[in-house]
């Protein structure tokens, strides 16, 4: 059975208190009302996930989902070196999902957002006849100047990733009964990938603290994004197959798909950019002593918007092959 009554649903899923003081309004008005901050600007991002494309009901908890789909929001703030503040959250529901499912979803919303301290503000709830739809908006803010953009990469500096690449796409394949991974502790860890992703707020804040950084997030591939730099920036990459930074529960994979995992598989919603290598020991410095890894991956040169892998001695061209909704 589904959500019977709107209302009563929402009072289900609305926070108990704000987090947030500037929250003037939150749920319960036509519109929320916040205050802002003088010399901060506000960033705005939203995504939309839909059942059997981005999640499959049967292989991911409600709570799962829900988390993920709050997250991957995140993680656009903090490609841009912002803060996550507010979200807002619209559901198309089918009469497949029943109303506790959707509390459920709800909290592992609320699970991720309290961990960044962020406030759900409204949105809207409406019936479907076919599958479960997503759509989440995350407003956050960064300090005047201080945005990251992707087109800010320059001949001459250097490409770097947070974290490890390629875990999310093979704990999708882990989910999709694809891949068979007998060490429990690599399951867990590769899965866990896909369904929590980690986003890299706190990099995010120290790389905007750095005076020119170019900045993207994992989503659609590390191939995909190193394209979208380039091509924002008017500038060739050369990256170096055997620095790109991967877990030990990958490298323990005995599989030819890795290397389609590692620069095509997407969903590591970690952080790719470029830094003039002048900067770099100061921001390696700063993120380790917060506990985050930074890996050099390759560089920046002049010439036509286009991403190199060398493998070997062998140059091959990078093409922007990562997940596409219309390809």
């Amino acid at each position: 059975m589904t959500i019977q009554d709107e209302f009563h649903f929402i009072d289900k899923i609305k926070q108990k208190s704000n987090r947030h003081t500037l929250l003037v309004e939150g749920i319960g008005d036509d519109a929320a009302v916040y205050q802002t901050k003088n010399d901060y600007l506000e960033i705005v991002c939203a995504d939309t996930m839909v059942e059997g494309v981005h999640f499959l009901k049967d292989a991911s908890s409600p709570k799962d989902i829900g988390f993920k789909a709050v997250a991957v929001n995140i993680s656009d703030v903090a490609a841009m070196g912002g803060t996550p503040k507010y979200y807002l959250v619209t559901i198309a529901v089918p009469k497949s999902w029943s109303e506790e499912e959707l509390v459920e979803l709800y909290t592992g919303m609320d699970e991720i957002a309290e961990v960044y301290h962020m406030d759900l503000i409204g949105g809207d709830t409406v019936s479907t006849s076919d599958k479960l739809v997503i759509t989440v908006t995350v407003i956050g803010e960064v300090k005047k100047n201080r945005q990251r953009l992707r087109r800010d990469a320059r001949p001459g500096d250097i490409v770097f990733v947070t974290g490890t690449i390629g875990d999310s796409a093979a704990g999708l394949q882990i989910l999709l009964g694809n891949l068979s991974v007998n060490d429990e502790k690599d399951r867990s860890f590769l899965v866990n990938r896909h369904k929590r992703p980690s986003p890299q707020v706190k990099a995010g804040q120290i790389l905007s603290s750095i005076n020119r950084v170019s900045l993207n997030d994992i989503s659609d591939g590390l191939a995909s994004e190193l394209n979208e730099l380039c091509e924002a920036s008017c500038v060739k990459m050369v990256i170096e197959k055997d620095k790109i930074p991967l877990s030990n529960s990958i490298r323990s994979l005995n599989s030819n798909q890795l290397d389609e995992w590692i620069l095509y598989g997407g969903e590591d919603f970690e952080l790719v950019g470029t830094v003039s290598p002048s900067l770099f020991e100061q921001l390696q410095k700063q993120c380790i002593e917060e506990g985050i890894y930074l890996t050099v991956i390759g560089h920046v040169e002049a010439g036509h918007s286009e991403v190199f892998l060398l493998d070997d001695g062998n140059e091959t061209k990078l093409h922007k092959s990562g997940f596409n909704h219309f390809r």
